[in-house]
């Protein structure tokens, strides 16, 4: 029997609405595996597909996230590559750089992304977790609910995982001087000399 139209329209909204950042989500979950995160949101929605709008709620996001997040970490299993989460510790994420600015900002702002890429890649899975939903824009509560935790857990994680960040000599050396057209003339002309 086909979906109401009313039901179609709203998974193809949810779709439209979460399908990007899903499967960003669920490509850093399989250690950037693309093929991987898209069967993983397809799954998702699929799932969706079969749920009645009442039975979700309002937490359309909040439950796609979840059900994702659950079937890759059954995939991880399955394939032997995971025995348990604190084993995503050895996971990466892709760092997004801006685009803007004077080439030498933009080199200082790809390299600083790669730092931070590498950074995350070394905290702890449910720390790089926490902040990767953090990061999409959930709440503690959200993401608690999502990651099956307490929201003062979750608040813990994110907290620690932007403290270990910020403390990086690199990173604090890029909050306390931010380049600028000045700092790039002062190096080059100390290079001169």
């Amino acid at each position: 029997m086909p979906p109401e139209p009313s039901h179609r329209q709203w998974v193809l909204t949810a779709l439209e609405e979460n399908e990007s950042r899903l499967v960003r989500y669920v490509c850093r979950l399989l250690r950037g595996d693309g093929e991987g995160a898209r069967d993983v949101v397809q799954y998702a929605f699929l799932r969706l597909c079969d749920q009645a709008a009442e039975d979700v709620g309002d937490h359309v996001e909040k439950w796609l996230f979840t059900v994702c997040r659950n079937r890759a970490l059954d995939l991880l299993r399955a394939c032997g590559r995971l025995k348990s989460l604190e084993e995503l510790e050895r996971q990466g994420i892709n760092g997004h750089g801006k685009t803007d600015g004077d080439p030498a900002t933009r080199a200082e702002e790809k390299e600083l992304a790669e730092v931070l890429r590498r950074m995350v890649e070394h905290l702890p899975a449910a720390q790089r977790e926490a902040l990767d939903l953090w990061i999409e824009g959930f709440t503690y509560r959200e993401i608690a609910e999502i990651v099956n935790k307490q929201e003062g857990h979750i608040r813990v994680l994110v907290h620690r995982g932007l403290t270990t960040l910020r403390e990086h000599p690199r990173v604090r050396k890029w909050i306390e001087d931010p380049p600028t057209k000045r700092n790039h003339i002062t190096r080059f002309e100390s290079c001169q000399k």
